[in-house]
């Protein structure tokens, strides 16, 4: 050994004798670590992934067969992210689950602080009840659970229902933030008609003496007719975003700000035929195509083949190219509200 390197043995020694040290009074050299703490662009573990409904509706039925709505008080398959398993997370910071309710069953009324939607897969005729009005959930519906508010979901058609689940339970998780309560009973007291919430905020027209609380929207169902009528409006306007196509996000009526105040919801149509420019932005986004036929290519490499209520995830910055083969709509759900009232939200269109 030189005695350069015999010099450089002793400082390592020291260092590390120092490092062990510390340790023990609970201290850690920033030193170590900047360079992990700090990326120069976002790093994750969270990874491209993709779902087939067909093979998420089958596993749901065998479900169905195993444990009732209210033996699961809520029977849900969790979309887990290959990069994240075992933590129940479909992005770093968002869940998201599918949720099965079968003919004549309900799922028992509770609260909790985490917001929640639901994006209707399949299936007509079933209700979610909160706060005291229900509201009937048909396919392609977007409903809200605001934070503490009572709701049970029930199916009095003839055939199974299944939505699509998004809540931010990561992010609420990692404040510390979590309460939730049972009400004791299946369904919740019915104490407004069908309809209440959407004739007092949704049409334009708010109750004069109306005082917001909270950020999240009193409109808690976007109805998919509704949506699609705008979509198709808009459509003969011709007016393609070359990286979306024709893409909205819902909103608070009040506020004119996201419908929810952790998640950020969006409806996009994509024509046949047409292929978006690259984009990427800092929100991981969930999609889940309603309408149509594609594909889209994550990053440099991952494909995925989409169908009809098909989901699939695109992690925080990395680029995303969508192809219609049909006319397609797609519904997205991302944290882009968290990240903006942060000032951390950058989007990518190539010119970054």
């Amino acid at each position: 050994m030189t005695d350069i390197q015999a010099q450089e043995a002793g400082i390592a020694a020291k260092r590390q004798e120092f490092y062990d040290r510390i340790g023990g009074q609970n201290l850690t050299p920033l030193w170590l670590s900047l360079a992990e703490l700090v990326t120069p662009e976002p790093r994750s573990n969270c990874r491209p992934a993709s779902w087939r409904f067909a093979d998420i509706r089958a596993a749901m039925m065998e479900a169905g067969g195993l444990i009732t709505a209210k033996e699961a008080e809520r029977r849900v398959l969790v979309l887990e992210n290959p990069g994240l398993r075992g933590q129940s997370k479909i992005t770093t910071d968002l869940y998201a689950g599918v949720q099965l309710v079968l003919p004549g069953e309900v799922a028992p009324a509770h609260r909790h602080t985490q917001t929640a939607l639901r994006f209707v897969l399949e299936g007509k005729g079933a209700y979610t009840a909160v706060d005291g009005e229900r509201t009937l959930m048909n396919e392609g519906d977007f409903i809200i659970t605001p934070p503490m508010t009572w709701h049970d979901h029930g199916n009095e058609s003839d055939a199974p229902i299944f939505w699509l689940d998004g809540l931010d339970i990561p992010l609420v998780q990692f404040l510390d933030a979590s309460f939730a309560e049972h009400l004791g009973q299946d369904e919740q007291p019915v104490t407004r008609p069908l309809g209440d919430s959407d004739a007092r905020f949704g049409a334009n027209l708010l109750p004069v003496d109306h005082r917001p609380r909270g950020g999240t929207s009193p409109v808690f169902n976007y109805p998919y007719e509704r949506t699609r009528e705008a979509l198709e409006r808009m459509r003969q306007a011709a007016e393609w975003d070359p990286c979306h196509g024709l893409k909205m996000r819902y909103s608070n009526p009040v506020t004119g700000g996201h419908a929810m105040n952790t998640i950020g919801t969006f409806v996009q149509l994509l024509p046949k035929g047409f292929s978006t420019a690259a984009y990427r932005a800092t929100d991981a986004t969930v999609f889940a195509p309603i309408e149509g036929r594609g594909r889209s290519i994550i990053g440099d490499d991952f494909v995925v083949e989409w169908g009809k209520r098909d989901i699939f995830v695109v992690p925080s910055w990395k680029s995303v190219r969508h192809e219609a083969a049909e006319d397609s709509v797609l519904f997205s759900f991302s944290d882009r509200p968290v990240q903006e009232a942060l000032h951390l939200w950058r989007e990518d269109r190539g010119n970054a």
